[in-house]
């Protein structure tokens, strides 16, 4: 394990929508240039621990430390501008405008002119190529993983020190999948901590540094991915067939 301290740092979290508890008592870590990545079955509450940490969902029980700042309470704008950035599922992306307004907007919170914006932009489009190609074009033009690849681009020109991706393999092809998985290990080079909620287990689990399983909303698998050699251990925690550590 890394000395370097977590960027972010969840303990004995719990959440849910109302009076509705959905997580109960979850804690991990995410260091620089790591990826953690959170499995479980549909139901798991993956998506709602996601929520919790970026402010979306109200946390009922716990704490959450963003780079040694308790931001438990803290508004989703006020953990932005912290170096927090969360791409949420479903390619969240403004369809009529163009793919480089869309990265100007990711942006806002930094301050800076558009034309600067525009030249951070160039870095998205080393990291995705396809997006400097159809710079100028509407973002609804594009494919389904191409909007991806562009919701991710907009959540990075926030300059975050923390990226929270929620099922970005959605709805893709196999092959866009691995293309998307491939750019998000790239990421982990340039220091940035990162947190992966998927479906795709072993697409994830190849790029990923740390495991952690939930099953109804309780961890019951944390490990290190070079760790996981038996795949019957990770698959009887996905399917609930393990006691919660």
């Amino acid at each position: 394990m890394t000395t370097a301290e977590p960027v972010l740092r969840v303990r004995n979290l719990a959440t849910g929508y109302g009076d509705l508890r959905v997580v109960w008592d979850v804690s991990f870590d995410v260091y620089p240039g790591q990826l953690t990545v959170l499995l479980g079955r549909n139901g798991a509450g993956k998506t709602t621990t996601l929520r919790a940490v970026s402010g979306l969902n109200k946390v009922t029980g716990g704490t959450v430390t963003l780079s040694g700042e308790d931001v438990t309470k803290a508004a989703p704008h006020q953990r932005v501008r912290r170096g927090m950035a969360y791409v949420q599922e479903g390619k969240r992306v403004f369809h009529s405008l163009t793919v480089e307004q869309n990265l100007v907007m990711g942006g806002y919170t930094r301050r800076m002119s558009r034309s600067a914006l525009v030249r951070e932009a160039g870095w998205i489009y080393e990291l995705f190529p396809v997006l400097g190609q159809k710079r100028g074009l509407p973002a609804g033009s594009m494919s389904g993983g191409q909007q991806q690849m562009l919701a991710i681009g907009q959540a990075l020109m926030a300059n975050p020190s923390l990226l929270l991706l929620d099922e970005p393999s959605g709805g893709l092809a196999p092959v866009i999948v691995n293309e998307v998985m491939a750019r998000v290990a790239e990421l982990k080079e340039t220091g940035l901590a990162i947190v992966l909620v998927e479906q795709a287990v072993e697409a994830s689990v190849r790029v990923a540094d740390h495991v952690v399983v939930l099953d109804m909303g309780r961890l019951v698998l944390s490990s290190p991915a070079a760790e996981l050699t038996d795949l019957d251990r990770l698959r009887n925690a996905y399917f609930g067939r393990v006691p919660a550590e």
